[in-house]
């Protein structure tokens, strides 16, 4: 997803905003919905849209912080989801230098504590 959202350290961040690109994998028990095909049986995609774009409307200092709310409402509000790997990327930060984007990315397991994720920054 291409969101436009005001998360950031630097003042400017939150005023003016910056392109941000959300990457999102989620692992759960789907088997039912390749028998059943109804929707009740799988995770929707509109859905997992919907609660990401919500919570990139609430700014942050930390890409760090986005991607935990994202990660908790996505395991509250989808109780087939077991496993989420998702990857925020700031498209053009703000750093003095010509850098695509800067990012972080975490995977993370239902049920475990958020020491037990696997997060990564990435430049």
């Amino acid at each position: 997803m291409r969101i436009r959202a005001h998360h950031g350290v630097m003042p400017q961040e939150h005023t003016v905003g910056a392109d941000f690109v959300v990457n999102v994998r989620i692992d759960g028990q789907l088997q039912a919905a390749m028998h059943s095909d109804a929707l009740a049986d799988t995770i929707s995609y509109a859905d997992v849209a919907d609660i990401i774009r919500t919570q990139m409307a609430q700014p942050s200092a930390l890409l760090e912080h986005v991607a935990g709310r994202i990660c908790q409402a996505l395991f509250d509000q989808l109780p087939l989801a077991q496993t989420i790997h998702l990857e925020i990327t700031k498209l053009n930060p703000p750093m003095g230098i010509d850098c695509d984007g800067a990012g972080f990315s975490v995977e993370i397991q239902r049920g475990c504590a958020i020491d037990a994720a696997k997060p990564q920054l990435k430049v």
